[in-house]
């Protein structure tokens, strides 16, 4: 039922949640795991502003990822990683539908009630626009 996943993370701890209940899904369906991490704007400016070169910002980006790497080679699991520029929620669901995916597994951030009014939660805005399954780990 779900053999191709789709895992939205950013190296947090609400996301390494959300890997662990992807690779029970992978699991119980001989699934595969697809991981994409989102760079907006800010942080893409941000890591050039403070790293020596492209080499050092792909480093420390895979450096997020590692522990949710780790946990999917330690489980066996057949994975692909992509990083892809851009606003996380719609980016994200861009690449979603445009994929071969039967669920996307996102984590839930924390943030405050204002904040989630005014902006609305990457994850949310996953759940509201792409086409398969969402399941949304807290």
């Amino acid at each position: 039922m779900f053999k191709n996943i789709l895992l939205a993370s950013d190296g947090s701890e609400h996301s390494f949640r959300s890997a662990e209940k992807a690779v029970s899904l992978a699991k119980l369906h001989n699934g595969k795991i697809d991981v994409v991490y989102a760079i907006d704007g800010s942080t893409s400016k941000s890591d050039v502003l403070t790293n020596n070169s492209k080499f050092e910002i792909e480093r420390k980006r895979k450096e997020k990822l590692a522990p949710i790497v780790e946990l999917l080679e330690k489980e066996e699991i057949d994975y692909k990683v992509h990083i892809i520029q851009g606003e996380p929620g719609p980016t994200i669901v861009n690449f979603a539908n445009k994929g071969q995916f039967d669920c996307v597994v996102v984590g839930s951030r924390g943030l405050n009630k204002l904040q989630t009014m005014v902006l609305g939660s990457v994850s949310h805005k996953i759940a509201k626009r792409v086409e398969v399954p969402v399941l949304i780990v807290k």
